[in-house]
């Protein structure tokens, strides 16, 4: 199931935020949408207007109508203002506004139905994230994008069991010995505080950060590809994750698998909405 297929609910309820933040706003482009959204989360974290579990639906939402808005053209310093407004806005906003106590009702009733959503994908321009809260008997991926690197397929994501899950790379190399390493390379904002987009998509190689995996184990056959019987999962430190939502959606980061012999094999992944797809995660097990 796709943001999209609850997408009539919501936007209603959005709209009706509407009213109190943009009534200047007569239709909703991808921009407009993230304003009405980044307000209501906003006035929800200062009037306490919702719940932990709709908190992290509309954190997925908000994080998923700013990458739309990011890849629909606008700029990123645009959207930060935008988000500036709107938290402006929900400050001038009483927590007793009779307004706003509706649409904290309509936003429940809209984002309700989230919370019975077990699978969710979050589509981007090269790779898709696929979510998935329900629980199983067995270790299972969780937030995934799939990847190859020559024949041999490479997975990304969180895996894990019930609400326990790493962050992890599973690659089921083809014809080769195994890596002794692996890491993933990104941008580093220190060195290039803007979105890297240009070229193949990946930052050159002195403007890169690094973050390698802990250790490796063989992985479990649920999180192995499809036709294939055997595979290592690379487990990264947690704190893998705030440095890949520090970038742009559209910016791509990569897996890197070292060997022995001095090679390397690199799988390329799109950061998209992967700040959603963690939100949705954070709405708990089914």
């Amino acid at each position: 199931m796709t943001i999209g297929q609850t997408a009539p609910k919501t936007k209603a309820a959005l709209l009706a935020a509407a009213v109190l933040c943009a009534p200047q706003v007569a239709w909703a482009g991808p921009s407009d949408t993230y304003y009405e959204r980044a307000f209501m989360v906003a006035a929800d974290q200062r009037c306490g207007l919702f719940d932990a579990r709709i908190d992290a639906a509309l954190g997925a939402a908000t994080a998923q109508a700013r990458g739309a808005a990011l890849r629909s053209g606008a700029a990123e310093a645009d959207l930060s203002a935008t988000a500036a407004r709107a938290r402006s806005r929900a400050h001038a906003v009483s927590c007793r506004d009779p307004q706003l106590a509706t649409v904290r009702s309509r936003v429940d009733d809209a984002f309700s139905g989230w919370l019975r959503t077990p699978r969710m994908s979050f589509p981007g321009e090269r790779g898709n994230w696929t979510a998935n809260r329900l629980r199983s008997a067995g270790v299972g991926w969780r937030l995934q994008q799939t990847s190859i690197v020559g024949a041999s397929p490479v997975a990304f994501g969180y895996a894990g069991q019930d609400e326990t899950s790493d962050l992890v790379a599973v690659v089921s190399f083809v014809g080769r010995s195994r890596p002794n390493a692996a890491r993933i390379v990104l941008r580093d904002p220190n060195k290039v505080p803007r979105a890297w987009l240009a070229g193949d998509g990946l930052v050159p190689a002195a403007s890169r950060a690094s973050l390698w995996a802990a250790n490796v184990a063989p992985a479990d056959p649920e999180l192995l590809s499809e036709g294939h019987r055997a595979g290592e999962v690379w487990r990264f430190p947690a704190s893998t994750a705030a440095a890949l939502e520090r970038l742009d959606p559209r910016e791509t980061f990569a897996i890197e698998f070292h060997f022995r012999d001095g090679s390397v094999a690199t799988a390329k992944f799109e950061a998209g909405d992967f700040t959603a797809g963690r939100a949705f995660l954070a709405m708990g097990m089914l």
